[in-house]
């Protein structure tokens, strides 16, 4: 599918008195309607690179924060600041039919994971006609996964990918539930996962898994599950720095040691401590809960560390 790229219009610009010098939310036209995100530029104006940051699975915005998580984490808004901080830019948005991209010709039944990964490739494009900066992709959770897909034959000096699934998601999905689910819901949801993974829909889903494999959604699953992200990893000619959490209960740090051996050019970087919401989080279940909805908590000193460095390191070798 074939983007046309506008900008619509700034909508608005806030100064801020730290190293963060201004913030423009801004509307990218394409067509399925418009895509909305957040332009951050560091102090200088002048960014050394220009990051697009994707945001995770569900109804995530382009800040981190879920629709049906009560209250803000803001950790994607978190780490966009930190990357400012060290003279990147970014664009962060709202993926297709969330937050204020919601806007679309596109229905849920319509969507497939190949529309995120188009369009993260349209907004590259618009990045490239908006700046000279070098280009990097930044993905956090699904989002790691659509960046990684997107970069590969894109002009991008790097991509960094944290906390992103290591295998297929039906079967991420299968090792989330098995410990909650009782035998007989756990052998329907095996069956459903199966018959998706196959490129079948089916039509019995029951009440209690609606949620997870409802008609609208399942032809979306679908095309995600056809997906490997050792795959793109392997496909990646740009380098990838590949981040996770000890103390994140949704994604396992075994997933980055499988997709750091399946490229040539990856680095792991385990967070001690750090969480799926990108925070300093004990792996008490309370905890972790609340971390989820709370602005209070700042980013991972060592995430913004390892982030940067890896951003210096990756523009000094980009042609």
């Amino acid at each position: 599918m074939r983007y046309a790229l506008t900008l619509l219009m700034p909508v608005l610009a806030i100064f801020f008195g730290s190293a963060r010098a201004a913030s423009e939310d801004v509307l990218i036209e394409t067509e399925l309607g418009p895509l909305a995100g957040t332009y951050l530029l560091p102090e200088s104006g002048a960014p050394k690179a220009v990051a697009l940051i994707i945001a995770g699975s569900g109804p995530t915005d382009r800040n981190g924060n879920s629709k049906v998580i009560p209250g803000s984490n803001n950790s994607l808004k978190m780490l966009a600041e930190a990357l400012a901080d060290n003279g990147v830019g970014s664009l962060r948005y709202d993926k297709r039919l969330i937050g204020e991209s919601a806007g679309t010709d596109l229905s849920e039944a319509e969507l497939r994971f190949d529309t995120y990964i188009e369009d993260a490739k349209a907004l590259l494009a618009y990045l490239r006609a908006r700046t000279d900066a070098p280009l990097l992709v930044v993905g956090h959770s699904e989002g790691a996964q659509i960046g990684t897909v997107a970069a590969a034959g894109e002009e991008v000096c790097g991509v960094i990918a944290i906390a992103g699934p290591g295998i297929p998601a039906g079967q991420i999905i299968l090792e989330q539930v098995r410990p909650n689910l009782p035998p007989e819901l756990l052998a329907k949801t095996e069956h459903i996962v199966a018959e998706l993974e196959a490129g079948r829909t089916v039509a019995d889903t029951p009440p209690e898994l609606a949620a997870l494999f409802r008609d609208s959604v399942q032809p979306y699953l679908v095309s995600w599950f056809a997906y490997d992200p050792a795959d793109a990893v392997a496909a990646l000619d740009a380098p990838i720095l590949l981040v996770y959490g000890t103390t994140d209960i949704q994604i396992s740090v075994s997933y980055g040691e499988r997709l750091a051996a399946a490229g040539d050019n990856t680095i792991l970087k385990v967070v001690d401590g750090m969480n799926h919401v990108l925070k300093m989080v004990e792996p008490d279940p309370q905890e972790q809960m609340r971390s989820y909805g709370d602005p209070s908590l700042p980013l991972a000193p060592e995430l913004a560390t390892r982030t940067n460095e890896f951003i210096d390191d990756a523009l000094r070798k980009c042609p």
